[in-house]
């Protein structure tokens, strides 16, 4: 089969010869031959040597996605070598009960998203190009894991901007509203009309590693979504834990997911996390530990200043809730915002709220969310346990 071919600029990015699979348009000499959007074609540079093979999209500024920098054909066996490959590299993580199957960019497979909960499998399609692959997805996925269902959940903006229609069913088999799998000893349940694909796994050696702080403690897990930080409290021995969340339909989750696990000493509130920080103030309720496990602040470098105001804010608030050497959990889930970044406004949030922290551990991503330096977007997770003294007490 004659494929386009898309030729790049003279001077080429070192980005995209040291492994990122991302060309922009403004990235691109010219185009020969044929194509329609989401298309396999061939790359090469502005000397005519080849540089790979990914798929196309002229609607999308990233508009064309590298799969391999061999020229072969993208067929099932190319995306069962990929799965294969992923699963390779997830090491010991197999054996869980649930794990991020394929991580886009990170595993080679661009677009593409599969988380497993315990027997079934949640699917994105989120490129034009890695959609048009979904029966060799979908057939390698059957044949790997025999799973009794697969639901795509395939939605938002960025998919509407690649020219795909939102999906959220199952396109194999069926399966519960509520998909119950095991994390840390602990029963979950991810949300099929929930976000992303039901449940957040990337947070769990993060939520682990909290529990070791748990015993005892009165506890506020603020966006807890469907509760994963504040369960692993409990199950750590925690006093009580306050679950905060502006979604009603997450909070629901969470009382459902506290039955499953026989824990009775929590509280579940539906509201804006900002307003809820704020008022605990002023009603001076102080806390062992608070959890701030926010959505991303921000989705693209114009909102960098925004998001940087918002988790000043959020941890300023939780530093000022605290109890003397308590002890904050604090994340960012966005790329954006760089590690440093990110610690650089905790510790200018602690210079205002007249406070010394003392950093019990710095987490990241587990294996199955895989981090890869050649592709920065990748590292996105970063995590923070603190403790928080005041400076008169020292």
């Amino acid at each position: 089969m004659q494929h386009a071919k898309v030729m790049l600029k003279k001077d080429i990015k070192r980005r995209i010869l040291n492994g990122h699979p991302w060309i922009y348009d403004n990235e691109i000499e010219k185009i020969e031959g044929d194509f329609e959007n989401g298309d396999i074609v061939h790359i090469f540079t502005f000397a005519n040597q080849f540089l790979g093979v990914g798929y196309i999209n002229t609607n999308s500024k990233i508009t064309v996605r590298i799969l391999s920098r061999k020229p072969i054909e993208i067929s099932k066996e190319f995306i069962k070598s990929r799965i294969n490959d992923a699963l390779k590299n997830r090491y010991n993580i197999v054996k869980e009960d649930a794990y991020r199957v394929v991580f886009g960019e990170a595993d080679g497979l661009p677009g593409l998203i599969v988380d497993k909960f315990g027997d079934y499998l949640s699917v994105q399609f989120n490129t034009l190009g890695i959609n048009k692959l979904k029966n060799h997805i979908i057939d390698v996925l059957l044949e790997t894991f025999n799973p009794k269902g697969i639901f795509e959940r395939t939605e938002g903006s960025a998919v509407k901007k690649e020219g795909l229609e939102e999906k959220t069913e199952w396109i194999y088999g069926n399966g519960p509203e509520l998909i119950p799998f095991e994390i840390n000893g602990l029963k979950f349940l991810a949300d099929t009309k929930g976000q992303k694909t039901g449940a957040f796994l990337d947070q769990r050696e993060n939520a682990k590693k909290l529990m070791e702080f748990a015993e005892g403690k009165e506890c506020l897990d603020c966006f807890s979504y469907t509760g994963n930080f504040g369960m692993h409290l409990l199950k750590g021995g925690a006093k009580h834990v306050t679950f905060v969340d502006y979604s009603e339909r997450a909070i629901d989750v969470a009382k459902e997911i506290a039955k499953l696990n026989n824990f009775q000493n929590c509280t579940f509130i539906v509201a804006n996390a900002f307003d809820f920080l704020k008022e605990e103030f002023e009603n001076a309720h102080l806390y062992d530990i608070v959890v701030l496990d926010p959505p991303s602040f921000a989705k693209s470098a114009s909102s960098r200043d925004a998001a940087f105001k918002g988790y000043k804010e959020i941890n300023y608030r939780s530093m000022k809730i605290l109890k003397n050497n308590g002890i904050l959990a604090t994340a960012s889930c966005t790329q954006v915002v760089s590690q440093k970044e990110f610690e650089d406004i905790i510790v200018d949030a602690g210079i205002d709220a007249k406070v010394i922290l003392r950093l019990l551990y710095r987490g990241g991503q587990p294996i199955d969310h895989p981090q890869v330096y050649n592709i920065l977007e990748t590292m996105y997770l970063k995590f923070l346990i603190l403790q928080v003294s005041n400076i008169k007490s020292q």
